[in-house]
């Protein structure tokens, strides 16, 4: 692989940093200064990432069992290449493994060695198709995605199950894979790793749905519930939870423990002041699980849950349901396909089959269509509609707050909210009017509303920043821009800023 691009990036960002801090301390630097340090640090250790992630690929591969004792770890002394980057670079054993797999990414095949041995060649087995991971490989060499960013879409996304679906053209997923990572990339620089490996998930099982089933099964069979006492009497626990169960957790902290909430498990004279309220994060989520237990299924919803009762809310695309026929045969709940139900008398009634799968509104997690399936029998659907012809949902200005099927349909839409870098669910999220209701004239209508949680709706309000839907240049679609008021020192006017769904629905499903 030509080591030009990183070797140049790590030449003029070092010289960057060498510059700005030349006879100065760091606390020393202006503001300006201090952002710009860090931005080329971050660029220099990137581009020491892909070296270092190469020089670690090719260091396993002369290291290979096929070498025996001529491989280069057992000539220094160890058993394996693992052991000898370990002593070379003091990283844990999972970052030393990490490095050699996106080694592998990037150098596929390992030539000779330096010292005239013949060539092994490793070749890495990838899709016939290979583009989507040439395009991750080179935004990695050309310093756009940084090492624990490419391993989030890496591991996130996984690579085309071409095999799984042998009635597709075998170009498909491929190329559905190279958009998707097209969409990834240009979200890397706007979202925080764990959030970036959760955007590849989504993506992934919007393509795959029938792997949606398999990875559920794969999870469900490993759910465990273990309980031990240490040798000081402290008992301790760990859940492994199924992506059904987990929704349930979180949606009940959720509902107990929302912004401007707080837990509704005592009666409100018995309330402790917010201020007053020492415990940690993982001390109130404790409290909270501990008194939804003991509360109850059948505890009143206003006393335990505030003005909302935990529940998961799931949303499938119309094009995922069908209708099962009679005569159909169908697998068990978790296949998601058509099942029938007969009466007493011998009759078959249809029911709703789920072909593809569902979405949490809170995460954009995917549930196989066996389990929304089974939501849909006990709980029921709320249709929603969405685009640019009919618009049922809007109400104009006959109505100041959103309506229930409004937030619904924009939750559908958004996904959270769409503040920069937050990460807050649709569950903590008000719903904002980008033209404001009283000041503007507002509209209460879908287009005109977007979600932001708490600190984000304040923040907007207390900087002055506005809200407009504009054309987006690249999509040729309508999208939300942030637009921040000149700066109050400098008058500067700072450049607009894209805001992003978080929704499963802008990733294409297959």
């Amino acid at each position: 692989m030509d080591m030009s691009a990183p070797t140049d990036r790590l030449r003029m960002a070092t010289a960057r940093v060498a510059e700005l801090l030349a006879g100065r301390a760091v606390e020393a630097l202006d503001d300006r200064e201090l952002v710009g340090l860090l931005s080329e640090i971050t660029a220099a250790r990137n581009a020491l990432d892909v070296l270092a992630a190469c020089a670690a690929r090719v260091i396993d591969e002369r290291s290979s069992r096929a070498r025996g004792a001529a491989g280069l770890a057992q000539r220094q002394g160890h058993r394996t290449a693992t052991e000898l980057l370990q002593t070379l670079t003091g990283l844990p054993r999972r970052e030393v493994i990490r490095s050699v797999k996106t080694g592998g990414d990037l150098l596929p095949a390992v030539g000779p060695d330096g010292e005239g041995s013949p060539a092994v060649s490793v070749v890495v087995t990838q899709d016939a198709g290979g583009a989507w991971l040439d395009r991750m490989s080179g935004a990695l060499r050309d310093g756009v995605l940084g090492h624990a960013q490419f391993q989030a879409i890496r591991v996130g996304l996984g690579e085309p199950p071409v095999q799984r679906y042998p009635e597709l053209d075998p170009d498909f997923l491929p190329r559905a894979w190279e958009t998707a990572v097209e969409r990834l990339i240009d979200e890397a620089p706007h979202l925080p790793v764990e959030e970036l490996r959760a955007s590849a998930r989504i993506a992934r099982d919007r393509l795959d749905p029938v792997g949606v089933t398999l990875r559920f099964e794969e999870r469900f069979a490993a759910r465990s519930f273990r309980s031990w006492i240490d040798g000081h009497g402290q008992r301790h626990g760990r859940f492994v939870f199924d992506d059904d169960a987990a929704a349930w957790v979180d949606a009940m902290l959720q509902a107990a423990l929302r912004p401007r909430r707080g837990p509704r498990f005592v009666d409100a004279d018995a309330l402790v002041a917010e201020t007053s309220d020492e415990r940690s994060g993982e001390q109130v989520a404790y409290d909270t699980l501990m008194a939804v237990l003991r509360t109850g299924a059948a505890a009143d919803p206003a006393q335990a849950f505030g003005d909302r009762q935990p529940g998961v809310r799931i949303v499938v695309e119309a094009s995922a349901l069908g209708t099962a026929e009679s005569g159909s045969a169908g697998r068990g709940p978790a296949g998601g396909v058509p099942r029938l139900a007969a009466d007493a008398g011998g009759a078959t009634s249809v029911e709703t089959a789920v072909r593809g799968v569902g979405h949490l509104e809170d995460g954009g997690g995917a549930l196989p269509g066996g389990v929304v399936e089974s939501y849909l029998c006990d709980a029921g659907a709320v249709p929603v509609t969405l685009g640019d012809a009919g618009r049922p949902l809007d109400v104009g200005r006959h109505q100041r707050l959103f309506t229930r099927a409004q937030r619904i349909a924009i939750a559908v839409r958004d996904g959270g909210c769409v503040g920069i870098g937050c990460r807050a669910p649709i569950s903590q999220c008000e719903m904002h009017h980008i033209d404001h209701w009283a000041a503007d004239r507002g509209r209460t209508d879908v287009d005109d509303g977007v979600p932001l949680c708490r600190n984000h709706h304040l923040g907007l309000h207390n900087r002055g920043e506005k809200i407009v839907r504009e054309r987006d240049p690249v999509t040729g679609r309508d999208a939300y821009w942030l637009h921040a008021p000149p700066d109050p020192l400098t008058g500067e006017v700072r450049p607009r800023a894209l805001l992003r769904s978080r929704s499963p629905r802008r990733f294409g499903a297959a």
